[in-house]
């Protein structure tokens, strides 16, 4: 069966639909009320027959920064790719379980995949701007896919985008310069206006600041924190510091051996979890004692 596009929330019942990101320049910047609350229920993830994480519930917040840590393997990855559908691109890869979208689950049968990426966007390892686009193109994209064609429009949203990426000022005078030409923070942000170019309520990291210097992590930190006034954001770490600093709650990760899936361990208030987590495993792992 065909899956069907999710309704505009202007002909459909908010509360059962995702809204249409790519709204025109007249409209808004998504509001704080906006944002969305993640209920995750049952969530076992495969590739082929292989459990990568097992079990998983928990819930996010709407506007806080909730960070995943964990030992390397331990699914923090996968389960993060959960979140927007893009694990399932993967070929073999499948996901049982729920997640729940202000109620809405993202995997029901008549929900379009597509629809949900934009409205959950994602922010990768490596900065990824597309080498051949300028900065203006490469934050226009996805604008363009979604049906934004006034270049009024475009140059509202652009200038939107990239003033809340902190990167407007480096870079107003250069948007038809290649993407690739900036350094590697610089490049991080591009990404990350390309991604709330499109107006998504939940903003996914995954260890956006592992390639960079001390001073671009420092901007890309700072920025998290602007940010969660407008998303909901979920970022993956292997940095103890950055997750102490950046986030509001904190998800300890972890798997019982190789070839085992990973687990939530504990999960809470971030202060809470680095001075007295609950589960002796998550203390050993805050205090560097294996991971």
């Amino acid at each position: 069966m065909a899956t069907t596009r999710i309704p505009h929330p202007q002909t459909a019942d908010s509360r059962t639909a995702l809204p249409t990101p790519g709204r025109g320049a007249r409209d808004e910047a998504p509001e704080a009320g906006m944002t969305k609350r993640i209920e995750i229920t049952g969530l076992n993830a495969y590739y082929g027959a292989h459990r990568a994480v097992e079990d998983i519930a928990m819930t996010i917040e709407p506007r806080t920064v909730t960070a995943f840590i964990g030992p390397s393997g331990c699914g923090k990855s996968t389960f993060i790719r959960t979140l927007n559908r893009m694990h399932e691109l993967v070929p073999g890869a499948r996901v049982e379980g729920s997640v729940k979208l202000d109620g809405q689950n993202l995997y029901s049968p008549e929900v379009d995949p597509v629809a949900v990426r934009r409205t959950v966007g994602m922010v990768f390892q490596r900065a990824n701007p597309f080498p051949t686009m300028s900065i203006y193109e490469n934050v226009a994209a996805g604008l363009r896919l979604n049906g934004t064609k006034k270049k009024g429009d475009l140059d509202a949203i652009v200038e939107r985008s990239l003033r809340g990426a902190n990167l407007w000022n480096e870079v107003k005078d250069r948007l038809n310069k290649p993407g690739s030409g900036l350094s590697g923070g610089q490049q991080q942000r591009l990404c990350i206006a390309r991604a709330i170019a499109v107006e998504p309520q939940v903003l996914l990291m995954d260890e956006p600041c592992s390639a960079l210097d001390p001073i671009s992590t420092l901007a890309i930190e700072d920025l998290i924190a602007l940010l969660k006034e407008r998303y909901t954001i979920v970022i993956v770490t292997h940095n103890m510091q950055q997750a102490a600093r950046v986030s509001d709650r904190t998800a300890f990760f972890n798997l019982a051996g190789p070839g085992q899936p990973g687990r939530l361990v504990e999960i809470g208030d971030t202060e809470k979890i680095f001075s007295a987590p609950e589960v002796e495993a998550t203390a050993d792992y805050i205090a560097g004692r294996f991971g």
